[in-house]
């Protein structure tokens, strides 16, 4: 049971994985280097190809998780080539995501493991369920992300504060000062936002007793100096910038000149009353019977277990309430809780699940655990659905990959802001250089001949990402925002009345090869439960009565409208024709 409970957290992760297997711009960073580290390596001399010298962001952010993910990732790719499994640059993402994925299933595994020994194994149970059942976590953590990146250590940390027999009333000063560095140490290198956790853990420990105020000072020196001394070390390296402390750059552009608030402001409930719902779902109402003392439940006000479950989430409400107390808001940023909440909601399911079924209560608990774990898994299915169909930038890179016709001569496209942000990563720039070596193995089972390595393609594709081009005269490709691209105001049409001159190119100029559609939003038809009979597609005649179950299915559509549109210059049909861009 313990093994295929592990595997169902696995086998959830790699599903979402692989149902959406491109990326939205929050990933590109670490996405990028991910890819520049396995097609460069990390020699000095390589280090001016990568992409974040020519396509910065605001703030630097760090290598570390980057470097340690293509390194972890580079024995699996031999291995995926060996069997013949990679095809192009874009297998390698879908790699590296699953590695992701494994390894943040590993720290939710291990968490499991934990919970099952101080809880007992139905709660175990439980929290898989609960976990796997959500979308957000399951979703994204096979995603590169720096939250997803951290939330390995995070995870460790409260394994740590957990795993303990179920008579130990207190963890080991050990444990705690290990939890405490591994959440110094995310803090200071991946999220600052984690050092709430990190100071709510460390003086929780010391009100309760658990270590002394000593031991928790050395701690948090020693973790946070070798921290800073790795990240400034490794970090200075990547962006050739002296003493360079990624982590703390972002802590000054977006919470002391409030930079933040450019993304967004939001008011101070918004986690409250949004992000954590959507987090949490079920499990929000779940941990109720776990953490308030309901007479119907429990006949004790405040039992000893359930003051433990408050000292478990304490940390995680100090988080949330620090992170309310700033304008800019994202579910992200207090995601790190969702694992230790499902722990008490798992106790608040076996505190419902408690009760005899052979009475009315105890049935209609079982009834309304059961409810809210459907009400999840049908939340997630939902969520998902949309979710899968919202990367046309990565879909309208496969059609491009794919139907473009190059005829020997160059290929020149451009990809438009949108493409950018939702999937055109460097990994779908299939035809272009770097590309890896792999042949230290040979494969065992070689791919078909359409999916050969681009090692035997010509380095005769440019993928460009500039902003907003002046005019498309010199692409041969685009993938745009309308069906005839709109080029900027050239830098001689700037001045006075210059946007009247902005002008769209001939349609007659462009063929398309594909128009990619992607998530509008979730139509209600509410009329489709007053219905009895629907047309039978057969006879043309209305007559087929339909079920409960199919006006249900019906009232909820999802609604899809053209994003983007891949479009090939006139006249590379035929290989006569192909000159190139002129």
């Amino acid at each position: 049971m313990s093994l295929a409970l592990d595997g169902l957290i696995l086998v959830t992760g790699w599903t979402h994985v692989l149902l959406a297997p491109y990326t939205k711009v929050e990933e590109s960073f670490n996405l990028h280097a991910v890819h520049d580290v396995l097609m460069y390596g990390v020699a000095p001399s390589s280090l001016p190809h990568y992409d974040h010298f020519v396509f910065s962001g605001a703030v630097p952010r760090t290598f570390i998780g980057s470097v340690l993910l293509a390194w972890i990732s580079q024995p699996v790719i031999y291995v995926a080539h060996s069997l013949g499994l990679v095809g192009s640059k874009f297998e390698l993402q879908i790699i590296v995501r699953l590695v992701l994925a494994t390894i943040n299933a590993l720290g939710l595994c291990l968490l499991r493991h934990a919970v099952s020994r101080r809880f007992g194994r139905p709660t175990g149970l439980y929290y898989t369920l609960l976990t796997c059942s959500q979308f957000h976590v399951p979703f994204w953590m096979g995603r590169t992300l720096p939250n997803m990146l951290a939330l390995l250590p995070v995870n460790l940390s409260a394994y740590l504060i957990i795993d303990r027999a179920p008579n130990t009333l207190r963890p080991s000063q050990k444990s705690v000062g290990a939890a405490i560095s591994l959440l110094v140490f995310s803090a200071v290198v991946f999220r600052a936002e984690i050092a709430a956790l990190a100071g709510a853990l460390a003086l929780q420990s010391i009100v309760l007793g658990h270590t002394s105020f000593w031991r928790v000072f050395k701690v948090c020196a020693v973790s946070g100096v070798a921290s800073i001394a790795l990240t400034v070390g490794v970090d200075s390296y990547f962006w050739a910038q002296p003493y360079l402390w990624p982590e703390w750059q972002s802590i000054y552009f977006n919470v002391v000149e409030g930079k933040s608030a450019e993304w967004g402001i939001h008011p101070a409930h918004a986690y409250l009353t949004t992000h954590l719902p959507k987090l949490l779902l079920s499990s929000l109402p779940l941990a109720l019977p776990a953490l308030l003392p309901l007479p119907f439940l429990s006949s004790s006000p405040l039992s000893r277990g359930r003051r433990r479950l408050v000292e478990l989430i304490l940390p995680s409400a100090v988080l949330v309430a620090a992170m309310s107390a700033v304008g800019h808001k994202e579910w992200r940023f207090v995601v790190y809780v969702v694992p230790v909440w499902n722990v008490v909601a798992a106790r608040g399911v076996g505190v419902l699940l408690s009760h005899p079924k052979s009475t009315l209560l105890g049935r209609l608990l079982f009834l309304a655990a059961s409810a809210l774990l459907l009400t999840n898994i049908g939340a997630t299915v939902l969520l998902t659905a949309a979710a899968v169909r919202n990367y046309p930038g990565g879909e309208a890179m496969a059609v491009l990959n794919t139907k473009a016709r190059d005829n020997g001569a160059p290929v020149h496209a451009h990809l438009t802001n949108l493409a950018l942000q939702s999937g055109a990563s460097l990994f779908t720039h299939v035809h272009a250089p770097p590309y890896p070596v792999l042949s230290l193995l040979p494969p065992v089972f070689p791919p078909s001949p359409s999916l050969t390595f681009a090692a035997s393609l010509a380095p005769n594709w440019v993928y460009d990402k500039t902003d907003s081009p002046t005019s498309f005269a010199n692409y041969t490709h685009v993938i745009a925002e309308s069906r005839t691209p709109s080029p900027s105001p050239s830098s001689a049409d700037a001045g006075m009345f210059g946007f009247m001159r902005k002008k769209k190119e001939d349609a007659s100029a462009w063929t398309e090869l594909g128009s990619i559609r992607a998530f509008e939003r979730w139509r209600v038809d509410r009329d489709v439960l007053r219905r009895r009979e629907v047309l039978d597609t057969e006879t043309g005649e209305t007559g087929v009565e339909m079920g409960m179950i199919e006006r249900l299915s019906g009232m909820l559509t999802l609604e899809e409208r053209e994003r983007l549109w891949v479009l090939e210059r006139a006249g590379r049909g035929s290989a006569g024709s192909a000159k190139g861009s002129d």
